[in-house]
């Protein structure tokens, strides 16, 4: 089993790297940085999980489908996709740079799609899978400064919701968690607590299938 994980980093990335990881799954990570990565394999290995770093410029659309490209030849059985990356550079919409927000957008919603349709294939042919979102509350109300990030988490929050109903017929399941504050561990929003609602939701019945989780 194989989960590919986009937007690795230390916080919610490692907790949900960590919760599929003992459960056996390999974990192929997408970051930036390769020497974070690295280091993460290595934290990971001491636990006994498998991990593969690729190191990717989400925000670039060549360098990251390039990427995505090598990482779905060199794996044809990912069970799990979850998209973990965000990126919001503070300013008000009246005065936001538009070729930052278009890089920000990059980011926040094109990755994903590029993501999503990069494992969509392998996912149709098995009739199963399951693709996951981390959202965020300002998809529903944010302070001016923020609007970059809240237009992004807001679609992608819609790209979760029509996307569920494409592939529910096809056996794969679309989830998002959308966070309703600050990750921070030891709190509500721990992200081994977040990680956790991550798993309950992959291990969900057909039946049961929940496209949106509001954790506050």
């Amino acid at each position: 089993m194989k989960l590919l994980l986009i937007g690795m980093g230390a916080g919610n990335g490692l907790a949900i790297a960590r919760r599929f990881g003992r459960d056996g799954f390999h974990i192929l990570m997408v970051a930036r940085n390769m020497s974070k990565l690295q280091e993460f394999e290595s934290e990971l290995a001491e636990r006994n999980i498998q991990s593969t770093g690729y190191a990717a410029d989400i925000s670039d659309q060549a360098d990251f489908g390039a990427v995505l490209t090598r990482i779905v030849a060199e794996h044809t059985d990912i069970s799990v996709l979850h998209y973990n990356a965000s990126a919001y550079n503070p300013a008000n919409p009246s005065g936001m740079s538009i070729p930052v927000f278009e890089n920000d957008f990059r980011t926040n919603l094109t990755g994903a799609l590029m993501a999503v349709q990069a494992v969509f294939p392998q996912m149709k042919e098995r009739s199963g899978g399951a693709i996951f979102f981390t959202g965020g509350g300002t998809a529903f109300n944010a302070p001016p400064q923020l609007a970059s990030l809240a237009m992004g988490k807001a679609a992608l929050r819609s790209l979760a919701f029509t996307l569920a109903k494409e592939c529910k017929p096809l056996g794969i399941h679309v989830a998002t968690i959308t966070i309703n504050g600050m990750v921070k561990a030891g709190t509500r929003f721990d992200p081994e607590l977040i990680a956790d609602e991550f798993w309950r939701l992959y291990q969900q019945p057909e039946e049961e299938w929940e496209t949106e989780v509001i954790w506050e």
